[in-house]
């Protein structure tokens, strides 16, 4: 039987890129809100099924998780971006971002761990740079990131020798959202500057690929040139 792998915010994108590229030994489980681009998505792969859900929605993504029957690597890639400063920000601001980047993830997480426990499965969440670090209008996404890797901290430790756990740290990918981010500050768009997401994809393969009595606990990928 093949390996199954639910792929978060996986209709587009870097998602897109991760699917195609785990699509090749696993079944995929295509996550994401939309059903018409996710059933497109599920159509391009040879092996795939829709997991349809807003992930802000807990008995939404309760149904979707009820429905899956094994998983073996659950990748965690949905996510949103916001800038603003400090001083602008509101409460529903903090909650928006954290919905997705981190409570999702951690809902959706305990849901399947009995079934990755099962099958020695795999957890790994898409961070970004700014897990690490911040700086001015970053409070709202950066705050997401540490507080995701925190959460990804945890879980391997609390999982450690049941389910391998990886956090991923690209740099700056060439993707709707960063096209998006780029036109906010008014700034030109140098696809040739950004990291590839087949390149972020590949890291994925190599964390899962990674033979069972070791662990790939972390990984950061960079564009060579910054900007």
């Amino acid at each position: 039987m093949r390996r199954v792998a639910l792929i978060t915010g996986d209709s587009r994108g870097l998602g897109a890129a991760i699917a195609r590229e785990l699509g090749s030994t696993h079944r995929i489980l295509v996550g994401g809100t939309n059903e018409a681009t996710v059933e497109s998505m599920v159509a391009e792969l040879d092996d795939a099924a829709p997991f349809v859900a807003d992930l802000r929605d807990d008995e939404a993504v309760a149904r979707a998780a009820a429905g899956v029957e094994r998983v073996d690597v659950l990748v965690h890639n949905a996510g949103v971006e916001a800038a603003k400063p400090i001083a602008d920000t509101t409460r529903d601001d903090w909650r928006a971002i954290f919905e997705i980047n981190v409570f999702a993830v951690a809902q959706l997480t305990a849901l399947l761990l009995p079934k990755l426990r099962e099958s020695n499965g795999h957890v790994l969440t898409i961070n970004s740079g700014m897990g690490f670090r911040s700086g001015a209008r970053g409070g709202l996404y950066a705050g997401s990131k540490f507080a995701l890797r925190a959460f990804t901290d945890a879980l391997r430790e609390d999982e450690r020798g049941r389910v391998r756990v990886t956090s991923i740290h690209p740099g700056r990918v060439d993707t709707d959202m960063q096209r998006a981010m780029m036109a906010r500050d008014g700034r030109e768009y140098q696809q040739e500057l950004y990291i590839r997401p087949e390149s972020v994809a590949a890291t994925v393969r190599l964390a899962v690929d990674t033979t069972p009595e070791a662990s790939i606990d972390e990984l950061q990928i960079r564009p060579v040139t910054t900007t």
